[in-house]
């Protein structure tokens, strides 16, 4: 028999039911996949156990970046330029740092963006083929992959837990 993964989709009307369903398949044989929700759930976020994401530290190292090139630009400029100013030192660093300041905005949004899209994978369309449209309405969808010899069991543990069962067609290698 072919080795093959087969996707099933658990369709819950409830967030406590998609929680315990979240819990028990990280806990079992089954790999799950992700969970489709019609709404920003706290609770379900907190039931995945996902890892802090790293695009914070993006906007850091472009917000660092930003006011040392901010800074070495304006004082590039004062010492290329030479304008002394009623006998005020050429280098002066309370003005420059507002060049700073304004410089470190800009390449934390640039950071932050950069990070937004390298880390989050937008857009992935591998998912769409594994959709209900009830997880944009009423329901939530927890998604789980098996092999072909474990469907049954896989049906039955989302079954018995109070979902609906959505079998996808199409099957993947694994």
């Amino acid at each position: 028999m072919m080795n093959s993964q087969r996707y099933i989709m658990g369709l819950f009307k409830t967030e406590d039911q998609v929680i315990s369903a979240v819990k028990d398949l990280k806990a079992s044989e089954y790999q799950f996949e992700r969970v489709n929700i019609p709404f920003p759930s706290h609770k379900i976020l907190d039931a995945l156990e996902l890892k802090k994401s790293r695009v914070g530290w993006f906007t850091l190292m472009g917000g660092l970046f930003g006011f040392c090139a901010g800074m070495s630009l304006a004082i590039y400029t004062a010492l290329e330029w030479r304008l002394i100013v009623s006998g005020k030192p050429i280098i002066a660093i309370v003005p420059f740092i507002i060049v700073g300041f304004e410089a470190t905005i800009l390449f934390a949004v640039f950071g932050n963006v950069i990070g937004l899209l390298t880390q989050t994978r937008i857009p992935s369309f591998r998912w769409l083929k594994y959709y209900d449209a009830r997880c944009s309405g009423d329901h939530f969808g927890v998604l789980a992959s098996c092999k072909t010899e474990h469907l049954p069991d896989l049906k039955d543990f989302f079954q018995n837990r109070g979902g609906k069962i959505k079998e996808f067609d199409s099957v993947e290698s694994a």
